[in-house]
């Protein structure tokens, strides 16, 4: 018997995964996980900002912020961690919509951006988030905790970009 027909593949395999197919499933599970992860973790952190916990919890950060500190002197701490809920919650669904409502969810991706552009600048205004440890300043406290935010304004940006290509 030849070899090649040894070899040769069955009539009903599929051909095999060329590298661009393989790009593309690939790029299709990444937006996938990296959009609804950001979903998740949005709407979490949306639906935390309803504890008195939470609202303590973010209380130093908005109190040294030049651009929120004066909520404080119109609404309560629970009040203002509320309405910080209320817009993460929204942003989340927005972003969620993607296969619906690709504009929306543009919308929704853009509205995280700019969340995390404020929750990034609570880096230089929050007194502690950078801790000089052995000679290198490194975040601490809640620098510790927002620098994650980083990360998430990329994926922010990319559901974004891909969610308005979709438009």
């Amino acid at each position: 018997m030849k070899t090649s027909v040894l070899l040769a593949r069955p009539a009903t395999s599929p051909p095999p995964a060329t590298g661009q197919q393989t790009i593309s499933v690939l790029d299709r599970a990444g937006t996938l996980v990296l959009r609804y992860s950001l979903v998740l973790i949005v709407l979490w952190f949306g639906l935390f900002k309803f504890t008195p916990t939470e609202a303590k919890a973010i209380q130093p950060l908005f109190t040294h912020s030049p651009l929120f500190s004066w909520l404080y002197d119109v609404l309560s701490v629970q009040a203002v961690s509320n309405l910080v809920g209320t817009a993460e919650i929204l942003i989340a669904l927005l972003i969620a919509l993607r296969p619906l409502a690709p504009r929306l969810s543009y919308l929704g991706s853009l509205g995280a951006v700019l969340t995390f552009v404020v929750t990034l600048s609570f880096l230089f205004t929050t007194p502690g988030s950078f801790a000089l440890v052995d000679g290198l300043w490194v975040p601490g406290g809640a620098g510790g905790f927002i620098i994650k935010d980083l990360s998430l304004l990329g994926a922010a940006l990319y559901t974004a970009a891909e969610a308005r290509r979709a438009a």
